[in-house]
């Protein structure tokens, strides 16, 4: 104390930010008590073994519920240049385009966007922290992972958004190790309000990154933070991870998020042919969603080669033009199903055969053949489903509609069914 100025020394900038976030007010009133209206507080830190420059951080005469904001300490590790530390200015690395406006809603991905979206209206929510999205390649999980971000940012601008990949932590975490400012690379992270981190497969068989940011994960998550995680496999299913961290995976909520149907297709397609300002006749955008059944970067590629060959080559889009289009670009070919050809498959995959199944049998087993059969009817072939019925049962289309709303819905919530269902989609593509 010298000078009406009490200087405090604090192990690291971390702490002095704890200090001041949870105990402002009561320093302040303390203090005034204690030193008078006029004492003035400086912090003074060390990083790396450094003693850093005293930091003026409060002032007794200010109002208590008014505390002064705090510079950050000379040096410090900051991967996303930041001006400050009481509010983090940082770019929260979110593409606008992947917005949830752009973001179609189907029953492949129904689940992970509305925790998406609950997500963004309540951060940091105990039975949605962490979110971990997980899916193929191509399936719009980064698109997701963006548009709550944004909405986020939207709904509540004060909170520090950060979106980074799984790539580009370990990078940091490299950088960081080198320059012996692993401290401050964590505390940077340890500051985040929503964290949004891609690909975390990317962290297989990574011993110190993991061991990073397993510190991060329990801090954020015991200041109730919202963390948000993406991966192309399931957490059950990620190798070389350390247990700890697999567990605390599972504590929120983990969402799949599956190819399209045709239904959602349709949408994707409509949307984008909007927003791209193109014009297509119905029966081309019903042949595009009905050809096009991968990722919806395959239906991105389609897109763009179409509008190449409208706008430069000036040729006329025909469904033939289309098909080849189709096959140029995803190297897919078209094949055609039938209700019969598909029937058998699926008998076959359940060692039953079709004549039992045809029977109006009330058996469980007849009864999920028939229910499976009928929707990847609806799925590969363009019959209505009045016929579907009549071929499969001698049903109406009401039970045909109903019987495809059970399989989708059992495929969110049961995996082994799940899995069951893409077996025989295998099995129907490759006869």
């Amino acid at each position: 104390f010298e000078n009406n100025v009490l200087r405090l020394q604090a192990p690291t900038y971390f702490i002095v930010e704890y200090i001041e976030g949870n105990f402002l007010d009561l320093m302040r009133m303390a203090l005034r008590r204690e030193f008078g209206s006029e004492l003035k507080l400086e912090w003074v830190t060390s990083v790396n073994g450094v003693t850093t420059n005293p930091i003026p951080t409060m002032d007794a005469a200010a109002p208590v519920n008014k505390p002064l904001p705090l510079a950050p300490p000379a040096g410090k590790f900051n991967p996303f240049v930041m001006p400050g530390l009481r509010s983090l200015e940082i770019d929260p690395q979110l593409n606008p385009r992947y917005s949830f406006e752009n973001y179609i809603e189907g029953s492949c991905n129904r689940l992970a966007r509305a925790a998406g979206v609950a997500i963004a209206q309540n951060p940091g929510r105990a039975e949605f922290s962490p979110l971990f999205i997980y899916g193929g390649t191509g399936l719009g999980k980064t698109h997701l992972a963006h548009a709550i971000g944004l909405e986020t940012k939207k709904l509540h601008p004060q909170k520090t958004v950060l979106y980074l990949s799984a790539h580009k932590f370990k990078l940091q975490f490299t950088t960081a190790a080198l320059k012996k400012e692993i401290n401050d690379f964590l505390h940077f992270y340890q500051m985040i309000d929503v964290l949004i981190l891609d690909d975390v497969h990317a962290f297989t068989n990574q011993e110190k990154t993991q061991n990073a940011f397993f510190q991060i994960f329990e801090h954020l998550y015991r200041l109730h933070k919202q963390l948000i995680f993406t991966s192309d496999t399931q957490p059950s299913d990620l190798k070389e991870f350390e247990p700890r961290i697999l567990s605390r995976f599972k504590w929120g909520l983990t969402a799949e998020v599956m190819p399209p149907d045709l239904e959602t297709r349709l949408a994707i397609f409509k949307h984008k042919i909007y927003k791209n300002g193109i014009v297509l006749t119905d029966e081309i955008v019903q042949l595009l969603a009905e050809s096009v059944t991968g990722s919806v970067r395959e239906f991105e590629g389609v897109l763009n080669t179409i509008m190449a060959e409208t706008t430069f080559n000036k040729k006329p889009l025909t469904p033939e033009l289309v098909e080849s289009i189709v096959n140029k670009t995803i190297k897919a070919v078209k094949k055609e199903f039938t209700i019969e050809q598909i029937y058998k498959t699926v008998c076959s995959y359940y060692n039953l055969k079709p004549e039992a199944v045809q029977l109006n049998t009330r058996k469980r087993e007849c009864v999920q053949v028939r229910q499976v059969a009928m929707y990847f009817c609806k799925e590969f072939t363009n019959n209505s489903l009045a016929l579907i019925g009549s071929h499969i049962g001698g049903k109406n289309h009401a039970t045909v509609l109903h019987a495809c709303k059970i399989v989708s819905t059992q495929k969110q919530v049961d995996r082994v069914f799940r899995e069951t269902i893409n077996n025989i989609e295998k099995r129907i593509k490759m006869e």
